[in-house]
């Protein structure tokens, strides 16, 4: 089975990237599954219904998320009602919506995707994401219940990324985090055969600070002082992301590689 999981996409100019140039990607790259960070496709900060249904509409089979999974207020009927839909599963008991679920594949396999989100520089008042993901893999071990797990890791420190990964090498098909929108190097198989990447990247303007205009956050560090709120910046959108395969028999991962396609970085396909 062959996955492509998009990274955050940022703003306009990233999710009309994303709208335009998945579907081509989808047919060329042979991809069976799709799954799309949106958590900053609103101006930025969160995602609305209707961007949802345009992402889906690409060819996004599931929509994962993070820390901005509820600025936009109707997010939170949204993950209610949506499967394809998902927060951060260590949200506490009762928080609206759903963690994790399981999916059928254009080529018939189940897969349960999950979206997880790290505490270290972040939200430490969420529940331990170690324990969470032991909670979610209970009855779903890979082979049985399901054919496959893909874990979006929405966090800021590598370390914690690196050390969650590695807690569930050999149990799920892939790990790979979001959140910093920076694309990282090293994609690898670990050592029991889970696929790893400690950032997908973004897509965005990479003409930028993290997909926002470059202004306000240059003043934040210079000044100290707050002039005016981010912006997402408005060039040229490159999109950055990941393509998995993984074996069919035992759900562990054959091959990582990078996904880059846009003005800003070298250009790479997975396939």
């Amino acid at each position: 089975m062959r996955l492509l999981f998009l990274g955050d996409m940022v703003g306009k100019v990233g999710r009309e990237a994303v709208y335009d140039k998945l579907p081509s990607l989808i047919e060329s790259q042979k991809t069976d599954f799709v799954i799309v960070n949106g958590e900053n496709a609103a101006n930025g900060f969160g995602i609305t219904e209707k961007i949802y249904n345009e992402t889906l509409d690409a060819g996004a089979d599931v929509v994962t998320t993070g820390n901005h999974v509820f600025d936009q207020k109707e997010a939170i009927g949204l993950a209610d009602r949506e499967d394809r839909f998902l927060r951060p599963a260590n949200y506490p008991a009762g928080t609206a919506g759903r963690g994790a679920f399981v999916y059928e594949a254009k080529n018939g396999a189940r897969i349960m995707v999950m979206n997880i989100m790290g505490r270290v520089f972040m939200h430490p008042d969420l529940d331990c994401p170690f324990t969470s993901v032991e909670k979610h893999l209970e009855g779903a071990e890979m082979g049985g219940a399901v054919d496959a797990i893909f874990i979006d890791f929405h966090a800021e420190a590598t370390s914690e990324k690196q050390c969650f990964a590695h807690f569930v090498d050999g149990k799920v098909s892939a790990v790979v985090g979001t959140h910093t929108h920076v694309p990282t190097a090293d994609h690898q198989i670990l050592n029991g055969g889970t696929a790893y990447m400690s950032d997908a990247g973004m897509c965005g303007d990479y003409d930028s600070s993290l997909g926002m205009e470059k202004e306000e956050p240059i003043n934040r560090f210079t000044t100290k002082v707050n002039k005016n709120r981010f912006e997402p910046a408005t060039g040229e959108a490159t999109l950055a992301g990941v393509g998995i395969e993984i074996d069919d028999k035992t759900g562990l991962a054959v091959s990582i590689k990078p996904l880059r396609l846009g003005p800003r970085l070298d250009e790479v396909l997975p396939w």
